[in-house]
């Protein structure tokens, strides 16, 4: 028989409830204010943002998978251009190079980043290939620097997935500022909303008001559409909410690097635990350990009470949607995806309590 989960992998009323009455305060502006899509709230968040992000400018979208889509509208490929995406990532990265007529051509991870390899993208790069989306997993910065060498070498255009990676950097650069950064608030997100939410960032301003138009269904004035658009405006509320968690989202990444150091010191080298770097600053979004009988132990910690996730159980390249479109194999992701194993490394989470899942691992070994 298996307990109530003592240790929950998440819990969105826990993570948030430190902010209510300021939500509140937010609700009763909104209420009065009487301006309900696009306004104060929204162009205060976008200046915010693109200031933490160090872009200086910033476009409001209502998702992240929609971040990635105008984005990749905007940068006006021709349809068929080839857009070199990680062969491990969420599906909806690649979902937003099919859905603008792109062909999507994955490379492989670093085995011990989960990141895209460098080292793999050029063999990839061919006469049709025109953007280098970086996805930024589980709370790491990609190889910017390198990738970025590569991007001016060969004249291709970079975008950052960024969905994992608030207040990642990499040698110090805030990830969604070396190149074009889409970016999720999705609720569990360290900067999560209270509902869907998304933005793109970038240091041209011509781009991102290309986004804001492509939004607001092609429109820059009103009832004149320039180019077709979209339905894609993050919402006013939501934009207070995330003003207000904005303020403490160095304080929930910190919060989260002092529980995976919990991990890192109590837990056992026989799970392969994520990769850390003196170049890096991980945020954390995702604690991954990586174990062969990885299914055995997440049964396991269940019936200990502990509940634990997988990010995700079945790559791109597997999934019913993308057969016919994505080709080839693509051993490390398979690898990955078969023995990675998500711990509990929320905001409201404490270090006893990440302690105890590390010996209960422990355990199991034993």
């Amino acid at each position: 028989m298996l307990m109530s989960p003592i240790i929950e992998y998440e819990n969105l009323r826990r993570t948030n409830v430190s902010l209510f009455e300021a939500y509140k305060d937010d609700l009763s502006e909104f209420l009065n204010s009487g301006w309900f899509v696009l306004g104060e709230g929204v162009a205060n968040f976008e200046q915010q943002y693109a200031k933490y992000c160090q872009t200086g400018y910033c476009a409001g979208v209502a998702s992240g998978l929609d971040a990635l889509t105008l984005a990749i509208d905007a940068c006006g490929f021709p349809k068929g251009a080839e857009v070199i995406v990680p062969s491990n990532t969420y599906i909806a990265t690649i979902m937003a190079v099919v859905r603008n007529g792109l062909i999507p051509v994955l490379v492989e991870p670093d085995i011990n980043t989960y990141n895209i390899d460098p080292s793999k993208i050029v063999p990839a790069i061919t006469a049709k290939t025109k953007a280098i989306l970086a996805v930024h997993l589980y709370g790491k910065a990609c190889d910017m620097v390198r990738i970025q060498h590569l991007a001016e070498q060969y004249k291709l255009t970079i975008i950052e997935d960024v969905a994992q990676a608030q207040g990642a950097k990499h040698q110090g650069q805030v990830a969604g500022s070396f190149g074009i950064g889409c970016h999720s608030f999705y609720p569990t997100k360290n900067l999560g909303a209270l509902g869907d939410g998304g933005a793109v960032t970038c240091r041209d301003e011509s781009f991102v008001e290309k986004i804001k138009q492509l939004r607001n269904y092609g429109s820059s004035a009103k009832y004149h559409n320039d180019v077709l658009g979209y339905n894609s405006r993050l919402d006013e509320l939501q934009a207070r909410f995330l003003s207000n968690k904005l303020n403490i989202l160095d304080e929930i990444n910190a919060h989260k690097r002092r529980l995976a150091q919990v991990y890192f010191e109590v837990l056992s080298d026989e799970y392969i635990k994520p990769q850390v770097d003196q170049d890096y600053y991980d945020v954390f979004h995702i604690f991954t350990i990586r174990h062969k009988n990885r299914d055995v132990i997440k049964e396991y910690l269940l019936k200990q009470g502990i509940k634990t996730e997988i990010h995700y159980p079945m790559p791109p390249h597997k999934q019913k949607a993308m057969q016919g479109i994505l080709q080839g194999s693509y051993p490390l992701s398979e690898e990955i995806h078969a023995t990675t194993l998500s711990l509990p490394v929320a905001f409201f989470h404490t270090e006893d309590e990440v302690q105890q899942v590390a010996e209960t691992l422990n355990r199991w070994l034993k």
